[in-house]
């Protein structure tokens, strides 16, 4: 088979949508459009160039590079090998798929157990039994994705969505509020850093594979064909993506005008019993449930498929089972402390992954000092910006304010831009 049928390609779209859009894609939108309020169309555009176009292009940069490993080791091998471990563990078992479950908890099942119940530990210990069960048990088969993806969660996921957005488009919406302090001065720009907040440009970068692998399993064995379709199939999911995170800030932001909320767990809930009633809760644990699962099997498969290449004296089978049993043990520490341990990790690792899709796609014209000398000068701003905030309580931060965007949250931009530019003297000097 030389070429995919329309519906196959449609399915791997799903699947690839479904593999990106858990609970954190359904919260963050919707608190941007609450708070943006009467500017949430400016804030969603920013929203979507990040949290959109750079997972988007992240897919594409893995597919043209043919895996994470391969991209990586242009900087170095080293770095080959230390960040690819470093996004598996951050996205995996240390913080996507435990805060998936504990999510999926909150949402779908707490809301409706007693106060006494629902603040006792055990009764999250027997929901993420039963949730990672049902994620290991689907994450086995990771030749199946296409059909439990494309063929039953994303439809799912999109139908439920669907009759939310039929539900409020048919109910008089409030009017809408002025944008809160942070969306009044710059809508734009607060909307594309609040689209950092979803995590899809490290999800990206481990997705890539997966689509790829997807793709040759259906017979096509061609790099020109598979990079095509990996772009047909990054383009659909982002305009997939595009709409329901249209759909999600227009509902936080007819909300908006009852009360802004401090986040979008609330937001939803809020929209949902202004929809629906009770039964609006009940709707609103479903669809996050079917997220989380989604989202989690992905990271599964993904990691599983990792660790088995890295570490092969264990199947993928077994590491997708030890995988499923920390992300479980770390789920039941709650979401919080979660959160404080895993974020200053992301937080570090993010903006190298920003660059290192920036220069695999422009790879043609980036030579190998050019891949070190910005990963190098990026990490250290990095390094420097998470210690002073995770541990020095803000003690450097006069001095890093100095550095341009540096209160905007994207300082890195500048050091990364000097390493790139010295790491182009320096190659251009090597051929010389």
């Amino acid at each position: 088979m030389n070429t995919l049928s329309y519906k196959e390609l449609l399915f791997i779209i799903f699947m690839l949508f479904s593999m990106f859009f858990g609970a954190g894609n359904l919260i963050f939108p919707a608190f941007l459009g609450n708070a943006a309020g009467t500017d949430m169309w400016i804030s969603l555009a920013g929203f979507i160039i990040t949290a959109v176009g750079l997972p988007i292009l992240g897919v594409i940069a893995v597919g043209k590079a043919g895996s994470l490993d391969t991209l990586s080791t242009r900087v170095h091998p080293w770095f080959a090998f230390a960040f690819p471990f470093l996004i598996y563990l951050s996205i995996g078992p240390g913080l996507a798929i435990p805060r998936a479950g504990t999510l999926a908890y909150e949402m779908s099942i707490k809301p409706f157990l007693s106060p006494d119940l629902a603040n006792k530990p055990i009764m999250l210990f027997i929901y993420t039994v039963i949730f990672f069960a049902i994620v290991l048990a689907l994450s086995l088969s990771p030749s199946k994705l296409v059909d439990r993806f494309g063929k039953l969660l994303t439809p799912l996921l999109l139908i439920l969505i669907a009759i939310i957005f039929v539900k409020a488009l048919a109910t008089p919406v409030e009017n809408y509020a002025i944008p809160t302090e942070l969306y009044i001065e710059n809508a734009f720009f607060q909307g594309f850093l609040d689209g950092y907040l979803t995590m899809d440009a490290l999800a990206a970068l481990v997705y890539g594979i997966v689509v790829v692998n997807t793709i040759r399993l259906k017979g096509i064995k061609d790099e020109s064909s598979i990079s095509k379709y990996m772009l047909i199939a990054g383009l659909g999911a982002g305009i997939l993506l595009a709409i329901i995170y249209s759909i999600l800030t227009y509902l936080g932001a007819s909300v908006s005008s009852i009360t802004q909320l401090d986040n979008g767990a609330e937001v939803l809930t809020l929209v949902m019993n202004h929809l629906f009633g009770q039964a609006g809760i009940i709707i609103l644990g479903a669809l996050f449930t079917v997220a989380c699962l989604c989202v989690s099997i992905s990271l599964i498969v993904s990691c599983g498929e990792y660790f088995s290449r890295l570490m092969p004296i264990f199947s993928y089978k077994i590491w997708a089972t030890i995988v499923t049993i920390i992300s479980f043990t770390i789920a039941n520490l709650g979401l919080n402390h979660i959160l404080a341990i895993s974020v200053p990790i992301l937080g570090a690792i993010y903006p190298l992954a920003i660059v290192l899709i920036v220069l695999g796609l422009l790879n043609r014209y980036a030579n190998h000092s050019i891949y070190l000398y910005g990963m190098i000068f990026t990490a250290l701003f990095s390094i420097f910006d998470t210690i002073n905030i995770s541990l020095l309580n803000g003690v450097w931060t006069s001095a890093l304010s100095s550095i341009p965007l540096y209160d905007q949250g994207v300082g890195w931009i500048l050091p990364a831009i000097v390493g790139i530019l010295i790491g182009a003297i320096i190659g251009k000097s090597k051929t010389i």
